[in-house]
């Protein structure tokens, strides 16, 4: 991952040679995994609109997806998170399915804006369904689960109470995302090489971008605990079960106690 901004000459010279490959792209700058440089890329390609994000789960702010959009491009940004330390700009709102529509509107989120960021470790599969569709975000950053192999459409079971416990019950998997993302209108086009992030690009504006599947662009775990050997075991194991989405974004049942089978 870099950490120094590459040169124009730089950036034509790997579009030219592979403008599929976002990985080159990825550099932190305030963000967590490399999504600094790739929101940049992908924005410089498709364009913007009037320059306003939203994300939700930055916790005190100093990381997160959208820092850098409006400490240095000057972007408007709303930041939102459920704890009661943050600084006065991070607006403290706990965001459930029932109320994110009534942010929206009290914050005066455009229908047009650029980016939509979701990491709350929880109901985030529930959170983007419930979001009414006039909202038009070019961009969307939606933190996956990647315990689950790219074959696997899972969420955790919508409870507006739920938070992180530590364990890997947490959000929903690539494929859940990836089918409520072609239901509204978007591709996928990157997941940061950590297993942190998935980028989806509005259908309309996809320009050079070419729409890739889950099993395209899934990487697993690059977080949680280390085995002996090295290799990224991602978060402990849970015992509550996860609920299956269908190709239609309704519940199949719930699934068994997960054991997902970690990409290698």
């Amino acid at each position: 991952m870099q950490s120094k901004q590459l040169s124009r000459f730089q950036i034509q010279k790997l579009r030219k040679k592979d403008p599929e490959n976002l990985l080159p792209f990825e550099r932190k700058v305030f963000s967590q995994n490399g999504e600094d440089g790739i929101i940049e890329e992908i924005f410089d390609r498709i364009g913007t609109g009037p320059k306003f994000a939203v994300e939700f789960g930055v916790e005190d702010g100093s990381e997160c997806n959208t820092r850098y959009l409006k400490e240095v491009k000057g972007w408007d940004v709303l930041q939102m998170d459920g704890n009661d330390n943050n600084p006065p700009s991070i607006k403290q709102e706990f965001i459930t399915a029932e109320n994110i529509n009534d942010l929206f509107a009290k914050y005066k989120v455009p229908k047009d804006l650029d980016l939509l960021s979701i990491d709350i470790d929880s109901n985030d599969f529930w959170v983007w369904k419930a979001i009414d569709t006039s909202y038009k975000p070019r961009v969307i950053i939606m933190e996956y689960n990647a315990h689950f192999a790219p074959s696997a459409s899972r969420t955790v079971a919508y409870d507006p109470t739920l938070t992180w416990d530590g364990t890997n019950y947490f959000g929903a998997s690539l494929l859940a995302l990836y089918r409520l993302a072609k239901h509204r209108g978007y591709d996928l086009v990157y997941c940061n090489q950590n297993g942190v992030n998935a980028f989806f690009v509005r259908a309309d504006l996809m320009g050079s971008f070419a729409p890739k599947t889950p099993v395209d662009v899934y990487r697993g775990p690059g977080f949680g605990k280390i085995d002996k050997f090295g290799a990224w075991l991602g978060h402990p194991e849970s015992s509550r079960p996860f609920v299956e989405i269908g190709e239609d974004l309704n519940p199949v049942n719930p699934a068994p106690t997960q054991k997902a089978k970690i990409k290698k």
